[in-house]
């Protein structure tokens, strides 16, 4: 097996004579992530693909008067109703008909009416109140099915679903699957996500895609196939092994794989250990005539920069410019993420150099795994000057590039220089999360620093974050 640096050398040489990218690509810029091992830079932008237009399923919000400005009087309105409906259902009990209560309402029920209730209910459930949540939602849900002039939407139906699956009413999930089949609403991609994350075993998440790859009603919109729409879903919920699965299902019923679908897989093969197998496919993806895009580029240049391949990631970066592709801040950042943990930090400052040599100015992003890089190779004076130079050229630093910092000051024994790092980032606006709490009280339980580290946690227990019982700090 070719080694990947010459396997590489070869894929440039031979994509430059026959592949041309037409397509032009937007940036993209992921959060840090210290569990991922630096593949973040690399799946993130293929999750983000596809922008569900129904609504996130991880931030469920109501709707605000900025997003409906024309509309302002009417919204306030339907604000209104929603927070009397949710009294009513609160009222549920023996002898209280809700059903009765709603009618005297006499509402005027709307999409908008009942996705602020839904998301209301789903907002506040919890491990204590989700069975009455999900029957209340569910009641409310019937009750404005049966009023005139109103038909519920698919995105009412996802709502629903997503409070039973919260509540563990799995059953009654399907059913809700089973009536809008029955009913004719489209499943889409957003059902199909709903489903496959609430049923996390491997034998539940095989039975969904079973089900949603033999559906005749499955609208997979903007994908070539519903095969690429379940690919890109479980890549965003990291089902490496079930990826592999429909894949060779796709290829068993005759479909053949574009260049998301290339993306993908190799993304899966790397994830899994596979490393033959992701030289296969990106053998078999150039001869098929599919030319790599930003996905593919970014992918590559992860894996040179993972494996400490510096000549072969700048053949890599000369060939894109030479297709008249230039490199974005993602492809230095993936690269010099990969490098760092290679532990070549030299190969990151010249990519860094590089990249503003190119034109390319680093994002937060970028900046936060350069400093990351400097930290964990010990050189804090490199790191803080970077940090200053970040701030001086107007870009904020997140909670990540504080982690970093704070993490480099405590390595160093410089504890009070670190606490007022945790200062400095309120005083800019970002809200320390766990993490930067974390780092910074169990560095300084280990330093001997037990009186600061208790006068963190007792702002931590202030600001009403999580506390874990660390040793030696009692509370």
């Amino acid at each position: 097996m070719n080694t990947i640096a010459l396997y590489c050398r070869r894929m440039v040489h031979k994509v430059s004579y026959v592949l041309f990218v037409s397509r032009k690509f937007s940036d993209y810029s992921c959060d840090g992530d210290s569990t991922s091992n630096g593949f973040q830079y690399v799946e993130e932008p293929l999750r983000r693909l596809y922008k569900y237009t129904e609504f996130d399923s991880h931030d469920f919000k109501s709707f605000g008067e900025d997003h409906f400005t024309p509309r302002r009087h009417f919204i306030e309105n339907v604000r209104m109703d929603a927070g009397r409906v949710i009294d009513i259902l609160r009222q549920d009990g023996p002898g209280y008909d809700v059903k009765a209560a709603l009618n005297e309402l006499q509402l005027r029920v709307s999409g908008l009416l009942v996705r602020e209730v839904l998301v209301r209910i789903l907002r506040n459930i919890n491990y204590e109140n989700r069975t009455k949540c999900a029957k209340l939602a569910y009641r409310f849900f019937v009750w404005s099915s049966l009023q005139e002039n109103y038909r519920h939407t698919a995105n009412a139906y996802h709502l629903i679903m997503k409070i039973f699956a919260e509540a563990e009413e799995y059953k009654a999930m399907w059913r809700l699957l089973d009536e809008m089949v029955e009913k004719g609403y489209p499943t889409t991609a957003r059902t199909f996500n709903i489903l496959i994350c609430t049923c996390g075993e491997a034998g539940l998440a095989r039975r969904v895609v079973e089900r949603f790859i033999k559906s005749k009603t499955f609208n997979f919109r903007p994908f070539k196939h519903s095969y690429n729409a379940i690919l890109q879903v479980l890549l965003a919920i990291r089902q490496y092994k079930l990826i592999e699965w429909v894949y060779q299902r796709m290829l068993d019923e005759g479909y053949y794989p574009d260049t998301l679908t290339y993306n993908i897989i190799m993304c899966a093969k790397y994830r899994l250990g596979k490393l033959n197998h992701f030289h296969r496919l990106l053998d078999e993806m150039g001869r098929s005539g599919f030319p790599p895009d930003l996905h593919t580029y970014n992918i590559l240049l992860h894996v040179l920069g993972k494996g400490d391949k510096p000549i072969a990631a700048l053949n890599l970066l000369n060939h894109m410019k030479e297709v008249d592709y230039d490199p974005t801040a993602l492809h230095f950042t993936t690269l010099i993420d990969g490098l760092s943990r290679a532990g070549n930090l030299e190969a990151c400052k010249y990519f860094f150099d590089e990249m503003i040599r190119n034109g390319c100015f680093p994002d937060v992003v970028c900046y936060t795994v350069m400093i990351t890089s400097y930290v964990v190779a010990g050189e804090l004076e490199n790191a803080q000057a970077l940090f200053d130079d970040m701030i001086a050229g107007g870009l904020l630093p997140n909670v990540f590039t504080y982690n970093s910092m704070i993490r480099g000051l405590c390595m160093a024994e410089r504890y009070d220089e670190a606490y007022s790092m945790l200062k400095e980032m309120e005083s800019r606006g970002c809200n320390p999360n766990f993490l930067v709490y974390s780092t910074l009280v169990s560095n300084l339980r280990n330093g001997g620093k037990l009186s600061l580290a208790r006068k963190v946690i007792k702002e931590m227990e202030e600001k009403g974050q999580h506390v874990p019982i660390f040793k030696g700090c009692k509370r």
